[in-house]
């Protein structure tokens, strides 16, 4: 029973670095050791969900006995407490202090690009090549997105409930990779801020949606996302490496923070956002260094105990 309120506290920590984008709950999970028992609690559960939803009742319950409830339950409750108590912060911060908040985010995801890069095993010119044409193809889409105005808002205002829904599955998908944070894909797809508002102003329908999104996101994605980094390791995260390069646009904090995908030169106060930029990355890699030390193994052995 010792072990439970440890896990909700180890949840907890998740949940926090969920809600900042550039921040991996599934980094979290490597500094505390629990990596390699959450993704095959996730593979479990997911694989219960794909038999119900093919209908298989008898599959679903004898998949649900793999599932490891008390883990998982103490887990989700930790990162649920944690998101209902920061995410106002968060939001506040966003609004009152955009600049700092941007560039706060854009060195904790220039640090998950360096924690990520680590984790290609062949880094040749055919895997830079894939994160190069990730990398460009998303910068210039979030460019057509965003517009050539400073004024051009990324991100969505008044969402429907089907994109709610696609938002949840999409991101969700980052919980399960070390260095892609789920916050900071819901800022590329323009969804950031209205997730945010929802969880602040307790709005059921649209929240409900979000989290069905996610149980459909880790049913469907999670064997195929397995799958991809069991046969195709090296060029899947070279694209997502690409992915984060590339959307680093969002987060440029000039002119307007993650409100615009338009890049205007520094102005204002710059002095903090940039010191903050630094500060984000030295936590990242921080983190790293901190889980190489307290479970005496790198991010690298945990991957390949994964893939093996």
């Amino acid at each position: 029973m010792r072990e439970l309120p440890l896990t909700f506290v180890r949840g907890f920590f998740m949940g926090a670095a969920d809600i900042v984008p550039g921040v991996s709950g599934g980094t979290v999970a490597l500094v505390f050791g629990i990596y390699r028992r959450l993704v095959a609690t996730i593979r479990a559960g997911s694989l219960a969900i794909g038999s119900l939803l093919r209908l298989d009742v008898r599959g679903c319950v004898e998949r649900q006995r793999e599932v490891d409830w008390g883990f998982l339950i103490a887990l989700l409750a930790g990162i649920g407490t944690a998101v209902l108590a920061l995410s106002h912060l968060i939001e506040t911060l966003l609004e009152d202090h955009p600049e700092s908040m941007s560039g706060l985010f854009l060195g904790l995801v220039a640090g998950s690009v360096v924690i990520a890069w680590k984790l290609v095993e062949r880094r040749d010119s055919q895997r830079a090549l894939v994160m190069g044409a990730a990398a460009v193809l998303t910068f210039v889409l979030l460019g057509l997105r965003g517009g050539t105005s400073e004024e051009s808002v990324a991100q969505v205002t008044d969402p429907s409930l089907l994109v709610f829904f696609g938002a949840g599955a999409v991101a969700i998908c980052a919980m399960i990779l070390p260095g892609i944070s789920g916050s900071f894909l819901l800022v590329t797809l323009g969804m950031y801020s209205a997730v945010l508002s929802t969880v602040n102003e307790r709005d059921l329908l649209p929240l409900v949606v979000f989290l069905l999104g996610c149980v459909t996101g880790l049913a469907l994605f999670s064997q195929v996302l397995h799958w991809a980094l069991e046969h195709h390791y090296d060029t899947v995260m070279a694209a997502l490496i690409g992915l984060m390069l590339g959307s680093l646009r969002v987060l440029w904090p000039w002119p307007m923070g993650v409100e615009s995908t338009a890049l205007g030169a520094p102005e204002g106060p710059v002095l903090l956002p940039v010191v903050l930029m630094v500060v984000g990355a030295v936590v990242v890699l921080g983190v790293e260094l901190l889980s190489e030390r307290i479970e005496g193994r790198t991010v690298e052995d945990e991957i390949e105990d994964l893939r093996a």
